[in-house]
C-alpha cells in the first residue's frame, strides 16, 4: 500500500513538473503584457483592467488550447463535416455517430500536433508572412528600407522580410512575438478584406481597420496551415504526373501532344521551339519537379518560387499567371518616376506631392491588378506616326494640322501636340472630346500590339528611355520592339486580364517570365543557397 501511494505521489509530482515545464516554455510566457492583452482582445476574451502580468498570462493559458491547439472543439457538426470532407474522409456514417465522434476524427486529421502549434508561436516571423502576396511583401520591404537584390523573386522577398522582421519591430518600438498593427502598416482596408475573402474568413461586421487587422492576425496560422497543405497537394499531384512520364512516352509524343502537356502544366514554350527542344524542356521540368537535378538541395526554394503561392494558390492554379505577376514586378523596377506617376494617373490613383520613387513603385504594385481606365494623355504615347498625324489633322486646329504635315516632325513633337490637343478637347467636352475618344478607339483597335512594327530604332529607344528601361547593347530592332510591347502591356493592363489571361495576352512579350523565375532560383538565389546550407547541416547532424 505504501509503495502504491509512493508511486502515485511520484506520478503527481512528475505530472506537475511536466505541466510546469510546458507552461514555462509556452510561447506566451515570453510575451510582453501588451501582447497578452492583444491576444485576449483578438480572441474576444474579456480581461479586467487593470490586470497584472500573472492574471493576463493565466487567462491566455486557460484559453490557449481552445483557440490555438484544438480550435475544432468548438466547431458545429457542419464545419466538422466540411473539414473531414476536405481531408477526403467519409463523413456520412460519421455524422450519424454524433458530434463527439466527428471531433475525434478531426483530431486525427488535424494540421499539426500540440507541440508543433506551441513551437510555431515561439517564432511567428517564420510563417506569418507566407500568406502575403508578392506585392504586399514588396511594399513591406520598400516601406522599411529593406534592400532586396534584383530580380525580386518571391523566395528572396520572404527571406529578406523575415530576416528584418525583428529589426523592424524594434525600430518601431513594438513587440514581435504577437505582432501589433505595425506589421500591417502598408496594407489598405481593401488588402485586409481581400485576404480574409481569399482564405474564406468572414470580415467582422460592423468593421474598422483595427478589427480587420485583428481578424487577419487571429486567423493567420490557420491560413498558413491550409496553404501548406495546398502546396503539398499540388506538389504531390505534379510529382505523380511526372512520375508516369517516361522517356519513351516523351519520345513517342508528337509536337502537338508535347505542347498540350506544356500548356496544361504551366511550362513556357518559346516561339519557334523545335521538337527535340520541346522534349528536352519537358525532361528538364520533370527533373526539377522530381528533385532529380544537381540543384535538388534547393528544391524547396524552387517550389516556393514556381508554385502558385499565396493568393495564386487559392485563386488560380495557373502557373503562368504567377510568372506574369513576377515579370510585371521585375519590369517596373526600371521605370522612371515620371512613368510610375503616369501609371497611377492613368488609373485615377492620387499621388501626394513629394512621393519618393520607392513609394511610387509600392503604389504601382498595390494597383498592379488595375487596367488603365478610359483614355488619358498617355494613351498617345505608343501610337504610330500615322495615327498621331491623323489625329492632329482631324482636330481642326490650324497649328496642329500644320505640324501633322511637317515631314521632319519628331515623335516627341507629335506626341506633345496630341496630348495638348487632347487635354483641350477633354476640358471643352462636347463633340471635340467625343471625336478624340472615337479616334483613339479606332487607332488602338486597329494597331493593337503591332503598333511598334513601323517604329524606327531611335524611336523605340526613345520610348524605352521614357520608362527608364535600359537597352542592352547589340539589341536587334525586333528585340527592341518586343521590349517596347512588354512595357506598353505592363503600363496599359498591369496584371489584369480584360478578356483572356494576362500571360496569353502578352504572348512573346513575357515569354521569358517563367524561365526567368526558375532560372534565378535554380542558378543560386539567396534562399536556394540557404536551403542547401540547411540540408547540409541536417545531414551532418544525422551522420
Amino acid at each position: 500500500m505504501r509503495i502504491a501511494k509512493a508511486l502515485l505521489s511520484l506520478a503527481l509530482v512528475a505530472d506537475a513538473a511536466i505541466a510546469s515545464s510546458w507552461f514555462s516554455n509556452a510561447a506566451y510566457n515570453k510575451w510582453h503584457e501588451t501582447e497578452l492583452e492583444r491576444w485576449l482582445s483578438d480572441h474576444d476574451v474579456p480581461y479586467p483592467t487593470p490586470s497584472d502580468r500573472k492574471q493576463l498570462e493565466t487567462l491566455v493559458q486557460k484559453n490557449w488550447d481552445s483557440y490555438v491547439v484544438t480550435p475544432y472543439n468548438d466547431w458545429d457538426a457542419d464545419k466538422l463535416n466540411s473539414y473531414l470532407k476536405q481531408k477526403g474522409v467519409q463523413t456520412k456514417d460519421s455524422a450519424q455517430s454524433g458530434r463527439d465522434y466527428l471531433v475525434s476524427q478531426v483530431k486525427n486529421y488535424w494540421y499539426e500536433t500540440e507541440d508543433k502549434a506551441q513551437s510555431a508561436w515561439t517564432s511567428v516571423r517564420d510563417w506569418i508572412l507566407d500568406t502575403w502576396t508578392d506585392s504586399q511583401l514588396k511594399a513591406f520591404c520598400d516601406h522599411h528600407g529593406i534592400p532586396v537584390p534584383q530580380p525580386r523573386t518571391r523566395d528572396t522577398l520572404l527571406q529578406k522580410a523575415r530576416s528584418a522582421y525583428d529589426t523592424v519591430a524594434e525600430k518601431a518600438g513594438e513587440t514581435a512575438g504577437y505582432p501589433g498593427n505595425w506589421l500591417y502598416e502598408t496594407w489598405t482596408e481593401s488588402d485586409l478584406k481581400e485576404w480574409l475573402d481569399t482564405h474564406g474568413i468572414p470580415a467582422p461586421q460592423p468593421t474598422t481597420r483595427d478589427k480587420l487587422i485583428a481578424t487577419v492576425r487571429r486567423n493567420s496560422r490557420l491560413a498558413y496551415l491550409r496553404l501548406q497543405e495546398q502546396q503539398a497537394s499540388a506538389k504531390k499531384s505534379a510529382q505523380e504526373t511526372y512520375a508516369a512520364l517516361t522517356d519513351k512516352i516523351i519520345d513517342a509524343w508528337s509536337e502537338s501532344q508535347l505542347k498540350d502537356f506544356c500548356d496544361k502544366n504551366g511550362i513556357n514554350v518559346p516561339q519557334g521551339t523545335k521538337l527535340n527542344q520541346l522534349r528536352a524542356l519537358v525532361r528538364k521540368n520533370r527533373a526539377e519537379i522530381m528533385g532529380d537535378t544537381v540543384s535538388a538541395s534547393a528544391a524547396s526554394a524552387y517550389g516556393a518560387a514556381t508554385s502558385n503561392v499565396a493568393e495564386n494558390v487559392v485563386k488560380a492554379t495557373d502557373a503562368a499567371s504567377q510568372a506574369a505577376q513576377a515579370a510585371f514586378d521585375h519590369g517596373i523596377n526600371y521605370w522612371s518616376e515620371t512613368r510610375l506617376k503616369a501609371y497611377l494617373d492613368a488609373r485615377g490613383v492620387p499621388v501626394p506631392q513629394g512621393t519618393k520613387a520607392n513609394e511610387l513603385r509600392a503604389l504601382v504594385r498595390k494597383h498592379a491588378h488595375k487596367a488603365a481606365s478610359g483614355w488619358t494623355a498617355w494613351t498617345w504615347d505608343d501610337l504610330t506616326l500615322e495615327n498621331l498625324k491623323g489625329y492632329l489633322a482631324s482636330t481642326g486646329d490650324a497649328t496642329a494640322k500644320k505640324l501633322s504635315q511637317k515631314k521632319d516632325a519628331t515623335r516627341d513633337e507629335l506626341v506633345e501636340a496630341a496630348k495638348s490637343a487632347y487635354a483641350s478637347a477633354s476640358s471643352a467636352g462636347g463633340s471635340g472630346f467625343a471625336s478624340a475618344t472615337s479616334y483613339l478607339s479606332h487607332a488602338t483597335d486597329t494597331a493593337k500590339s503591332v503598333s511598334f512594327d513601323a517604329w524606327s530604332e531611335s524611336e523605340l529607344k526613345s520610348y524605352l528611355d521614357s520608362y527608364g528601361v535600359p537597352v542592352p547593347q547589340g539589341s536587334t530592332i525586333n528585340e527592341l520592339r518586343a521590349l517596347a510591347r512588354r512595357q506598353w502591356t505592363y503600363f496599359k493592363y498591369g496584371t489584369s486580364s480584360p478578356s483572356e489571361t494576362f500571360f496569353a495576352k502578352i504572348k512573346e512579350n513575357v515569354l521569358s517570365g517563367w524561365d526567368w523565375i526558375t532560372g534565378q532560383v535554380m542558378s543560386g538565389s539567396d534562399v536556394a543557397k540557404d536551403e542547401a546550407r540547411k540540408a547540409r547541416d541536417k545531414a551532418h547532424k544525422e551522420l
